[in-house]
């Protein structure tokens, strides 16, 4: 099984096997964003630094912001998500990923949380 590391900002992260990774919002995220309505996620070809704002998600209840989960340069964006963007509600982990990434500096990984450190991160929330 892959290994999710997440942010404290409520992103995922999964490095694949060609070494870039998949970024999208933890199942908590969606959860408090109910119903999303449009994503807007970052240009290919973006490079972007970990913690930065990268895009935003809109749902029914409000605006979120998007932070990268790590510096590195987009090299594709989940185009089914911006045609249907409650794939994000229906599978957040898996068909509701935003976009992949090219990792630049792979220290900007450090801080992601496994999936126990980022369940009591939400617990203690």
């Amino acid at each position: 099984m892959v290994e999710i590391r997440f942010s404290e900002d409520h992103t995922w992260l999964r490095l694949d096997d060609d070494g870039d990774a998949t970024v999208g919002i933890s199942e908590f995220a969606q959860e408090q964003l109910g119903d999303i309505v449009y994503v807007e996620p970052p240009d290919v070809g973006r490079d972007v630094v970990v913690g930065e704002e990268v895009g935003i998600i809109e749902s029914v209840k409000t605006t979120g912001e998007l932070h990268a989960p790590a510096s590195g340069t987009v090299i594709e964006v989940n185009a089914a998500v911006l045609e249907t963007p409650e794939l994000i509600n229906a599978s957040p982990l898996d068909d509701g990923w935003l976009f992949r990434l090219r990792i630049g500096d792979a220290s900007s990984l450090s801080d992601l949380l496994d999936e126990e450190a980022y369940q009591a991160f939400i617990d203690d929330a």
